[in-house]
């Protein structure tokens, strides 16, 4: 709508009257980007009294950790056009959407530094410099090996002495993460996942 018409946005739109905010949040998602069966995140809540141009509209925004290559997203319903889009190259949205993607992001970040998340966007065996690379792009930030090695010490791992195949450089070992050992130490209290 105007004045944002032909404009890009993050996909969203009305809970119906009895519907729970996830439950809504899956189906707007679904019906206009055809993306199912992910697992959404809760992040901010937005209400500036002058946010949207036909009144007073509170958006709760959610988000998903997905691996691009794993979903199919096309756009559906009243939803013309839909793309992937580098984070640090998204350009102007409709209404306030930059302050929800700014905001979204912050949040994602943070989980990265204290929470396993980094697995969910990951191969599911990986080699380090992949894992370092993620965490590099997230934090717009150049870490050094051995120091990044340090940070990621307390993460329980898998090596599995198995080597990267068809690559261009010296192949490393591939790694997956100990979902078993995290939740033990999580469950003895003595774990903090921090980067």
């Amino acid at each position: 709508m105007e004045p944002y018409l032909g404009s890009w946005a993050i996909p969203g739109d009305l809970l119906y009257p009895e519907e729970d905010l996830p439950d809504a949040a899956t189906r707007i998602l679904t019906e206009l980007t055809s993306v199912e069966d992910v697992i959404l995140h809760q992040g901010r809540t937005f209400g500036k009294p002058d946010r949207h141009p036909q009144g007073r509209v509170i958006t709760n925004a959610y988000f998903a950790l997905v691996k691009i290559d794993d979903i199919q997203a096309k756009a559906a319903s009243w939803a013309d056009e839909l793309k992937w889009v580098p984070i640090n190259e998204v350009g102007e949205l409709a209404f306030d959407h930059n302050e929800v993607l700014a905001s979204t992001y912050q949040i994602l970040k943070y989980k990265l530094k204290r929470e396993p998340v980094c697995f969910d966007l990951l191969p599911e065996k990986f080699a380090l410099n992949e894992m370092q690379q993620l965490f590099e792009y997230a934090f717009d930030i150049s870490m050094d090996k051995a120091n990044f090695r340090k940070k990621i010490k307390s993460i329980p791992l898998i090596n599995l002495n198995v080597k990267q195949k068809n690559v261009n450089h010296r192949p490393a070992n591939l790694f997956e993460f100990d979902d078993s050992a995290y939740e033990e130490q999580i469950n003895e209290g003595n774990y903090t996942f921090k980067m």
